[in-house]
């Protein structure tokens, strides 16, 4: 295989739409992979979309037809055949070469290969590629095949584009075009390896978590694709991993072969607290031999994890459970949704995808949930998965919407549903793929039945297409039909007792405390929004002065009556703010305080409950959101709350039988036993009653411990905690009153900063308590945007210490981590009131 990458001197014109004078006619650079918007604002033609209020501004650009045009010699090497190979376009595209219509394309989440040798000539060679403008061409389809519900503005179920990309309540609209992928020439000769799909089994079980004992077995299905030649050619494919191979003989033109391959005793690959991560080196070449003459294809490398994986959702005595099974051992998920990192998903390199799976890992999560409104994402994002142990639940692309089955659509569905199912087999950390976002929901609950008055709606995508693209192409992976789903076809598809749950009700409307009322079997959706840090805010928004009803602050807030739920959210809660800093910090705080509240409840439901996925782990741009890491990378107090509600061990206060109890949760490979010292204690120390209660706990196991009335019975609930210290386990808290309603000292704590002795760029913030002091947290990045922290929402009693170890640019005074807008806790918010 020889390569010809088409990844320079191209330039970008506009060729139809509301086109600025500045931009009419302009014969722009453009980068490639990349996309318009980029290219404007390399040249200066436009500002920084994320910045203020640009969106709306630069809303022409989506509207916009746009040409990319280049260049390039070319010369011919023998090869039977030339192809041009675009691995993404977006989104409707014309692609032509030296004058010639190559072919139109219509769909961002799919490649293209055509073959151009007839086209190409000996030198100097021009490729064009031409893209309606996204928003006006999924209006016009949505017109010309009848209109179908959907959320936001634009018809973007109308489109085989990245439902995200036109808006979304937490997403800018950028509706773009380009090359977002790589492109270029491919030659060859003889046979070719289409596609490999490298499924994998075990031949016996672990003997125990972790261990090396069975046998892993790989059916690999490889598709060949096949030029001109010699009808005498005969083939041979082998199939290695490491030192084991298997060969098999293949006539001249076979399109798709099987090879099975065992590998004796293989480390088997476990998720993030259930054993290691091994991953096996996978090679599939294929010789062919004409006369004696050895031909050898270009070889298609992977990387294999082996592991069993299930999804149990046969009926109990509780309704229908949604419990994930790996090595056929039950795994209590953790996890988050995942959207795009980037708006413009072209920014979104190798490492940025590690750090965001590093967050997801130092979190203590186990799954990520890739939406059904982004992008199958780049390998990259799955290898580090497959590294690290995450598991991948990953969404069919339809979100929020119903979309037609037509042909017109169809064809396109079916074909990137083939890829990307043959694109993903070889990730061990894939384990689960799910038919859409909320569509049935929407079907039967949000009025789509009536509205659609007969038209098709995608059922037929998620009931019979791709659960049979999978049984076809890789039967190794569960299949939900949605997400919600209840697995039961006569009940809601968002019911508690069955299935898949998502729970919105809390963030709309209700207090979080609600959460409570909620007992899903597996929770897949919920969230509770706030701020990004103060340095990302302030960066994209500039009212002055700063407000939380700002213009260009509503800008980034793209939820329906975002700022109206965060106040309502906190009422009852947080003193009411008096000021744009403590807006920012209380309502920060109250999302980690809601997240924290609702997930302790979920898991402390287990076994009933066996999976938790909070929306959302990362944003796309600078906004007000779900997020628990903003798109500045910056880790929000929610991070660190997910941090403490998502140990393997987890102790935690819950109403049981109208008295209180405390739930330790052990999900992890070793039984705990000990004692259990619970504790009522006043604000200043005092230590009002005791009590011990020995406890044992086996492996990936739950027990309730029902708290002492000499210890329940809370004289002053606002003056006075409980508190359970498990050695070697965990630590709990019960507050019997909210913030607001609690005498808390308003200035608890003594504090010192130093550079540490070790390294000058970490600073040491050493907190001490006075008094009981709650969710102590430096807001490090007001000093220094880069900056980062190691703990966050740490609640102290007297005499308690804390040593937060930031790490910032080397040669700042210690003293500005102890400034009050920096040094913040809950207290605080009491502060001269």
């Amino acid at each position: 295989m020889a390569r010809t990458a088409l990844h320079s001197d191209w330039t970008l014109t506009a060729l139809d739409g509301p086109v600025p004078d500045a931009v009419r006619g302009a014969v722009i650079t453009a980068r490639v992979p990349g996309n318009a918007h980029l290219d404007l604002l390399a040249a200066g033609l436009i500002a920084d979309p994320f910045d203020g209020d640009n969106e709306a501004a630069q809303q022409w650009i989506g509207s916009t037809a746009w040409r990319y045009d280049t260049r390039f010699e070319w010369h011919d090497d023998g090869s039977a055949r030339h192809d041009l190979v675009a691995l993404g376009l977006d989104t409707v595209a014309t692609i032509e070469l030296n004058g010639v219509l190559v072919a139109r394309t219509e769909n961002q989440h799919r490649s293209h290969r055509f073959d151009v040798g007839a086209l190409l000539q000996d030198g100097a060679n021009h490729l064009v590629i031409s893209f309606a403008a996204p928003v006006d061409e999924a209006e016009r389809r949505s017109e010309a095949n009848g209109l179908r519900p959907h959320v936001n503005h634009h018809p973007y179920n109308a489109l085989r584009k990245a439902a995200s990309n036109f808006g979304w309540d937490w997403g800018i609209d950028v509706a773009t075009s380009g090359i977002w992928k790589a492109i270029g020439i491919e030659s060859w000769s003889g046979v070719r390896i289409a596609s490999v799909r490298p499924l994998v089994d075990l031949a016996g079980e672990p003997t125990g978590t972790g261990d090396a004992s069975p046998d892993g077995l790989l059916d690999a299905r490889v598709e060949l694709e096949w030029a001109g030649g010699d009808e005498r050619e005969s083939a041979q494919l082998r199939v290695s991993v490491g030192e084991v191979a298997a060969t098999a003989s293949l006539d001249r033109g076979v399109a798709e072969a099987r090879v099975a391959l065992t590998v004796p005793r293989v480390d088997v690959w476990w998720p993030a607290g259930h054993g290691g991560q091994p991953l096996y080196d996978l090679e599939v070449s294929v010789e062919t031999t004409v006369d004696g003459v050895v031909s050898a294809a270009e070889p298609w490398r992977a990387r294999l994890g082996f592991r069993t994986v299930a999804v149990d959702t046969a009926p109990d005595a509780l309704g229908t459970p949604f419990t994930v099974l790996v090595n056929r051992e039950v795994v209590q998920i953790r996890g988050a949704n995942w959207i795009p990192d980037h708006a413009f998903v072209t920014e979104v390199d190798r490492d940025r995808y590690r750090r965001r799976v590093a967050d997801a890992v130092d979190a203590n999560m186990n799954l990520l949930r890739v939406w059904g409104g982004g992008i199958y994402e780049s390998d990259d994002f799955y290898d580090a998965c497959d590294e690290a142990g995450i598991l991948v639940w990953q969404d069919f692309l339809f979100a929020c919407a119903a979309y037609a089955e037509e042909d017109w659509l169809a064809a396109e569905v079916e074909a990137e549903a083939r890829e990307a199912i043959t694109r993903l087999s070889p990730h061990p950390s894939l384990v689960i793929w799910n038919g859409n976002n909320e569509n049935i929901w929407g079907y039967v609950d949000w009025g789509w039945r009536q509205e659609l008055d007969g038209r098709t709606w995608g059922e037929g995508y998620y009931r019979t297409l791709l659960p049979a693209l999978l049984a076809e192409l890789d039967p190794s992976r569960s299949y939900s039909p949605a997400s919600p789903y209840s697995f039961t076809e006569y009940l809601h598809p968002n019911d508690p007792a069955n299935g898949t749950m998502h729970i919105w009700d809390v963030w709309n409307s209700r207090d979080y405390t609600a959460y409570r009322e909620h007992e899903p079997r597996f929770a897949s959706e919920f969230g509770f929004q706030g701020p990004p840090a103060w340095s990302t805010l302030v960066d994209a928004v500039h009212d002055d002065p700063l407000d939380a009803y700002g213009a260009q602050m509503l800008v980034h807030q793209k939820a329906d009556q975002g700022n109206l739920k965060l106040e309502r959210g906190m009422r009852g809660h947080l003193p009411e703010p008096r000021t744009i800093e403590e807006w920012h910090w209380a309502t920060q705080l109250n999302q980690a305080a809601a997240i924290r509240f609702g997930i302790e409840h979920f898991r402390s439901l287990a076994p009933r409950n066996t999976g938790v996925i909070v929306w959302q782990l990362n944003d796309n741009w600078p906004v007000v959101s779900w997020a628990a890491v903003d798109f500045a990378e910056h880790r929000k107090p929610l991070w660190f709350a997910l941090r403490a509600v998502y140990e393997p061990r987890l102790a935690t206060f819950q109403p049981r039988d109208g008295a209180l109890a405390l739930v330790l949760l052990n999900d992890t490979a070793e039984p705990w036993n000990g004692e259990v010292l619970l504790r009522r204690t006043a604000f200043d120390g005092t230590v009002l009653a005791t009590a011990a209660v020995q406890s044992t706990i086996a492996a990936r196991s739950a027990t309730t411990i029902p708290v002492p009335p000499g210890i329940a019975a809370i004289d002053n609930p606002s003056s006075e905690i409980i508190t359970a210290t498990i050695d070697g386990f965990a630590t709990a808290i019960h507050d019997a009153a909210e913030v607001v309603d609690q005498r808390l000292e308003p200035r608890p704590i003594t504090s010192e900063a130093a550079v540490s002795a070790e390294d000058p760029g970490v600073y040491e913030v050493r907190v001490t308590a006075a008094a009981y002091v709650r969710d102590v947290t430096l807001l490090v990045d007001r000093v220094d945007a880069a900056a980062s922290v190691d703990l966050g929402l740490v609640t102290l009693q007297v005499g308690e210490r804390a040593t937060f170890r930031v790490r910032a640019a080397t040669g700042l005074d210690p003293a500005v981590f102890l400034a009050e807008d920096v040094l913040r806790h809950a207290n605080g918010l009491h502060a001269g009131r």
